[in-house]
């Protein structure tokens, strides 16, 4: 009636082996927070953090206009972009280019999944979305004479290069881009399809088209920018953008009063931390202050129940 044995008598069991390991009893070390080892790490991190943060959010009040290339970006407020069931409304396998999904897309993108019973392509809701408004930017050659020269845009790269040669792909195939996408039809709030984004170069339309890509990539926060277009500098002895008058030429596609947004356009230069950011500069010395704060505030408690300790010793 005992257990079952294993072939050549041996017991099962199961048991841990009786090793340090198995049986716990490995040496081990538990820290022992006491007053001296706690403090001094809050006052380290402010005096650290502090100097830090003030020295990045100098640096993104520094980026200066307009020398070297120039960024030129878009930005919305009050636009949720990290809204859950908005994040979540795409379907990267169409994006990828598989032919499947671009005719059966997935239902995450309801309700932006089909449309006069096609397929939609792109599908889903950060693609409906997408910004559309066209910007050109003209220099006024002189006072006296109010002719308008245009700055060329760059739009080739602008996007993440993960994003352009290995996320989003054209459908394969050898006829054209409009073949490619037949049987499918445009998000309901796009003007054209998806094959007709950039008609002037065959590498930079579909879904490999970067404003589009840049705008698939969704921002933390409800007020953001994206990079829209690049002005390179062609000359070291001239800056990118002179001193002078410009004009901005803003043909409005893209509506914002429904989410009560605002639209501005942003044209900056870099630094060793990227472009004028001032958020982690701000983040760093709130944390730093935060933690400078609360080391004064344990200190004193530290100090005023130690020496109520005391007392009540020599009371007693």
């Amino acid at each position: 009636g005992g257990p079952p044995s294993a072939p050549g008598g041996t017991t099962k069991t199961r048991r841990p082996d009786n090793t340090a390991f198995k049986q716990q009893r490995l040496p081990a070390w538990q820290p022992f927070l006491t007053a001296g080892t706690v403090l001094p790490t809050f006052f380290i991190i402010g005096l650290i953090f502090i100097p830090i943060g003030i020295g990045i959010f100098v640096t993104s009040n520094n980026i200066r206009e307009i020398e070297g290339n120039v960024f030129m970006y878009y930005g919305l407020s009050n636009f949720y972009q990290n809204h859950r069931r908005y994040v979540k409304s795409r379907d990267d396998s169409q994006l990828n280019g598989d032919r499947s999904a671009l005719l059966n897309p997935s239902k995450e993108c309801e309700p932006y999944r089909r449309n006069e019973d096609k397929p939609i392509a792109p599908c889903g809701a950060i693609a409906n979305s997408m910004f559309n408004d066209t910007l050109e930017l003209f220099l006024v050659a002189n006072e006296s004479d109010p002719t308008l020269v245009l700055i060329p845009l760059k739009r080739r790269g602008i996007a993440w290069w993960t994003d352009k040669n290995v996320k989003f792909r054209n459908p394969p195939g050898t006829e054209s881009l409009k073949e490619r996408f037949k049987d499918t039809t445009h998000p309901v709030n796009w003007l054209k399809p998806v094959y007709e984004l950039d008609l002037e170069d065959e590498d930079n339309n579909g879904f490999i088209n970067e404003d589009f890509i840049v705008w698939m990539r969704t921002a933390a926060l409800p007020t953001f920018r994206k990079l829209y277009r690049l002005i390179e500098r062609k000359n070291d002895l001239h800056p990118t953008l002179p001193a002078g008058r410009y004009y901005l030429n803003i043909t409005y596609n893209y509506p914002v009063h429904s989410f009560d947004g605002r639209k501005r356009m942003i044209l900056s230069t870099v630094s060793w931390m990227g472009g004028k950011n001032p958020f982690l500069g701000i983040a760093y010395i709130t944390i730093g202050s935060i933690s400078f704060l609360l080391g004064v505030v344990l200190l004193v408690i530290n100090h005023k129940y130690r020496n109520s300790s005391n007392t009540a010793d020599i009371t007693i």
